[in-house]
């Protein structure tokens, strides 16, 4: 195939886009066997025009075992059959661009599945085993692993091998990770980017950004070692280089996830000649707390400034807990170490606070990335220890719940079976039993529901405009911002007195009303036009 046949996108169109996260195995039923598939998809595009959004980001929808939700992937080139065929991907690319919707996808080079082919034919003993980290173990037989690495799930990052040798894994054993100093591995993934480019896509999410290059040396991990062995090395940077060379042939855009502490660190990634944006976990794993709140938000803006990227916005995704859930807690905040099965949340008070959240992260410069049923307000799903698929849970000895409680299959309508998920086959993950209550036709008839207020925000959002942030002046507890030259202000009131609001001519939206003497409440946030 030649270039794309769509035509060029708005120049920047991505500084400032609503992308929405499209789990497909949990999105929409298009065949009835319970298991979401890019038919259901298609049958929801109007759904997804009217939420507004800019664009789609689809979870990895390749050839897959499936052994960790399809970032095991065995052929970058082929759907799973699970979810459809190649030529359906490419009918939905075209038809959500139609809708004005652009499709970006997920590419994993970390790792691939221990189905794919090249390491069907390393671990038979081929020359393929040069395309992974394959070592002899230590110990008087080989009989420990090469170093003391663990795996992000828990567990050695080690395994061994018929043969006695060892290959990594820094996440399952079915995803061995690639060894990209290999130019067999650069090339290929090079290769990828253009099949999906020339395919349509108007770019790409990029899984474990700053975990793909290794020290070659595999030395045994020390805290604080610098540089680190696996972590955010140097030598990624020119992978990224000749990557951006292509994304630009075709006017494609990166979305990199980076999870690292150091914010000069980070914004290397977001050079001109690098990714265009990347994830902001710092402002996801922010407890609900003003001061924390503004922290984040300042450092954010203020790590991206430099290098002249734009922030993204983030409140859940596939791998955290529910916003819902999680601001309904005693401990607000997000951290994989913590998560456990039982821990109480109070949803009344966690749906209060993520209907302020939303405004708050809409009313902020850069682009929000919407996570699917966080419109509709959905909480974490307690799953039945037996129903458990994510790895994480085996890894961890059974103490993490894992990520399969923000996976559940949405809810469409109410009186249907399954909440109208699919209509043959219970869904591949039991929903609860009050998740019809929670169903876009019975919130689409609601002018107070969560699906109503972010179709009035993303509509509405426009009034901010390109501009800066302001800070205003504001009473413990409360933010106030101002964007549009001062024209359009957010305030979020997190204290428990009600707060008066500054001079204004209109109130444009609001989380929640305001009290009897117009003053606006706790956890409630609304835009105003100054």
């Amino acid at each position: 195939m030649g270039q794309p046949t769509h035509a060029p996108d708005r120049p920047g169109w991505w500084r400032s886009a609503v992308v929405y996260q499209v789990y497909v195995r949990s999105f929409a039923d298009g065949d009835g066997d319970g298991t979401g598939d890019l038919a259901g998809v298609r049958s929801r595009l109007p759904y997804l025009a009217r939420l507004g959004v800019d664009a789609l980001w689809f979870n990895p929808w390749y050839l897959s075992p499936l052994k960790d939700g399809g970032y095991d992937v065995a052929d970058y080139r082929a759907i799973d059959p699970a979810f459809g065929t190649l030529a359906e991907a490419e009918q939905l690319i075209a038809e959500a661009r139609e809708r004005g919707i652009r499709t970006l996808v997920d590419i994993v080079p970390n790792h691939v599945s221990d189905q794919h082919p090249w390491f069907r034919a390393a671990r038979a003993g081929g020359p393929e085993r040069a395309l992974f980290h394959v070592r002899p173990g230590r110990g008087a037989h080989g009989e420990l692993p090469p170093n003391d690495w663990q795996s992000q799930f828990g567990g050695p990052a080690w395994t061994r091998l018929p043969d006695g040798d060892w290959y990594l894994h820094l996440f399952a054993p079915e995803q061995p990770d690639l060894d990209w100093s290999h130019p067999t591995v650069r090339r290929e993934h090079e290769d990828i980017l253009r099949f999906w480019f020339e395919r349509g896509v108007a770019g790409v999410r990029i899984d474990s950004a700053a975990l793909l290059v290794k020290d070659p040396l595999l030395p045994d991990f020390t805290e604080g070692r610098d540089p680190h062995p696996y972590l955010d090395r140097d030598e990624l940077h020119d992978v990224y280089r000749s990557w951006r060379r292509i994304a630009d042939e075709y006017g494609g855009i990166f979305v990199g996830e980076v999870w690292l502490p150091d914010a000069e660190r980070f914004a290397r990634y977001l050079r001109p000649d690098e990714l265009h944006t990347a994830f902001n976990f710092a402002f996801l794993s922010c407890p609900w707390d003003a001061a924390r709140l503004r922290a984040a938000i300042d450092e954010t803006l203020a790590e991206h400034a430099p290098v002249g990227a734009p922030a993204t916005w983030v409140l859940s995704n596939h791998d955290v807990t529910r916003t819902v859930t999680r601001y309904g807690r005693a401990d607000t905040g997000f951290d994989f170490a913590v998560k456990s099965f039982g821990t109480p949340s109070d949803q009344a008070l966690g749906t209060r606070r993520a209907r302020a959240a939303a405004l708050l992260s809409l009313a902020l410069p850069g682009a929000v990335y919407i996570y699917q049923g966080e419109e509709l307000g959905l909480p974490e799903a307690e799953i039945p220890v037996e129903r458990i698929q994510d790895p994480v849970h085996v890894r961890s000895g059974g103490t993490d719940p894992g990520r399969d409680g923000c996976r559940v299959p949405l809810p469409w309508a109410a009186d249907a079976p399954w909440a109208g998920f699919g209509s043959h086959r219970e869904p591949w993950l039991p929903q609860p039993h009050d998740w019809a209550s929670y169903a876009v036709d019975r919130q689409e008839a609601d002018a107070g529901s969560m699906l109503t207020l972010y179709r009035e925000a993303i509509a509405a959002r426009e009034v901010f405009g390109g501009g800066p942030l302001t800070w205003l002046p504001a009473p413990g507890g409360v933010l106030a911002l101002a964007r549009a030259d001062g024209h359009a202000l957010c305030v979020v009131n997190f204290a428990a007195a009600p707060a008066e609001l500054p001079a204004h001519s209109e109130i444009l939206l609001g989380s929640g009303p305001l009290d009897e003497r117009g003053r606006l409440p706790q956890d409630t946030a609304v835009w105003l036009r100054a």
